[in-house]
């Protein structure tokens, strides 16, 4: 079952990179430097995902040269609803929320409200007093928590990994359910570290109190603040922590697999996302679509802005694409699976060598995914962005390793 569109016109306006609309409306893979030929392969590889019910439906965007030259959707969005991918389908991009949000921080950065090396105690006062967890019991920090240590996982804040202290307070207090990011920041602060802040990667909520930090050096919440100076600036129009009623119908479902094929997790009507919240995980808690995200990129890949609107500084950008961890943090891992030769920026995963782990990367490729199997990297020597989106949960790694190598395959030198 295939649905495949390269980017109507009106898409195309509003997705504009560097061409009119006009010219974006007759881009081809050829004309973005792309070939058409062994683009196909990636068309079979995931017309072959969809029939063999490892998904329901998806979408692959490739920008090249700062043109899209790419632009495909597979099976359907809603298998129950019987409703086809859409282009502008809008999808659970959990931690893609995290670039979105560490990007936010940074114009606080940039505007020299925040400060990368403060104490996040300067921001959220019952910080100043936090424990590690030791084989011994609870002790001092070594020294305090940054905001960089937020950005960059090595914070010791977790989701709920770590020593049995760590574990028995985050299932008491319950962080990630509270009513807003006041009262999680609070319950995280009396929940131990796993490690001292800047000795180990571990992936966390940190970003999530990073939220809490924007609220209070802006004065905003933060779905306000990233609505004024990330989505608004950028177009993003269907990114935000909820789907409204009227864009209800551009809802994907979302799925698990099972032994008797695909089984739906969560209905778009009845989703948490179909309501209204308080809580604004900035760690995971938003959605949004392909358009969207290949914007939030494109002002990435542009050095901080797009269509002549500034959102970062040049340099600050380099600090998001480039490895930023210290010795002992490196490199990332999850649970048992050590990422050799990748590093982590300011929101991005960042790879500095080619390893055993992921063979078809390329060294300077900075990326990160979300629960729900979303995926997207971009290689600065290559001038490429990739967005891959589809709902499966947990996370699956078939698609990016299914079309990495076949997509840079494609990239005519």
């Amino acid at each position: 079952m295939k649905n495949t569109s390269l980017l109507f016109s009106a898409i195309f306006a509003s997705l504009a990179i560097t061409l009119s609309a006009r010219e974006l409306a007759q881009v081809t893979p050829a004309k973005a430097g792309l070939s058409e030929a062994k683009l196909a392969e990636v068309n079979k590889f995931m017309e072959r995902q969809v029939a063999d019910q490892k998904i329901a439906g998806g979408i692959v965007m490739i920008s090249h040269n700062g043109k899209i030259g790419f632009f495909h959707t597979y099976g359907q969005m809603d298998r129950e609803a019987n409703k086809p991918m859409q282009a502008d389908t809008i999808f659970r991009i959990y931690s893609m929320s995290k670039a979105i949000t560490t990007a936010a921080a940074l114009t606080l950065c940039d505007a020299g409200k925040i400060g990368l090396n403060d104490p996040v105690s300067k921001y959220i006062p019952s910080f100043a007093d936090l424990k590690v967890a030791t084989t011994n019991g609870l002790r001092t920090t070594t020294r305090p928590m940054t905001v960089k240590d937020l950005m960059l996982h090595t914070s010791g804040i977790t989701y709920r990994s770590g020593a049995e202290s760590v574990t028995e307070a985050y299932d008491r207090l319950k962080p990630m359910d509270s009513v807003n990011l006041s009262e999680m920041a609070e319950k995280f602060s009396q929940i131990p570290l796993a490690f001292d802040p800047g000795m180990d990667w571990v992936y966390g909520a940190g970003i999530d109190v990073l939220g809490r930090v924007i609220e209070v050096a802006s004065g905003e919440s933060l779905d306000v603040f990233l609505d004024k100076v990330i989505f608004k600036p950028l177009d993003m129009t269907d990114t935000a922590f909820s789907v409204p009623p009227e864009k209800l119908a551009r809802f994907a479902a979302n799925y698990r697999r099972s032994t008797n094929g695909l089984v739906v997790m969560d209905v778009p009507a009845e989703s948490k996302y179909a309501k209204p919240t308080t809580f604004f995980s900035g760690g995971g808690g938003l959605v949004g679509t392909a358009r969207d995200y290949m914007r939030f990129l494109a002002m990435i890949e542009q050095g901080g802005k797009l269509d002549g609107k500034r959102i970062l500084k040049a340099k600050t950008v380099k600090l998001m694409t480039c490895d930023q961890l210290p010795e002992a943090a490196f490199p990332i891992y999850f649970g048992k699976e050590k990422r050799s030769g990748t590093g982590f920026g300011l929101g991005f995963s960042v790879r500095t060598e080619i390893t055993t782990w992921d063979k078809g990367g390329h060294v300077g490729e900075y990326g990160w995914g979300g629960a729900a199997s979303t995926h997207y990297w971009a290689s600065p020597k290559d001038k490429l962005i990739v967005i891959t989106l589809e709902q499966i949960m947990p996370y699956q790694w078939d698609t990016e390793f299914g079309v990495k190598k076949l997509i840079y395959d494609a990239v005519q030198k």
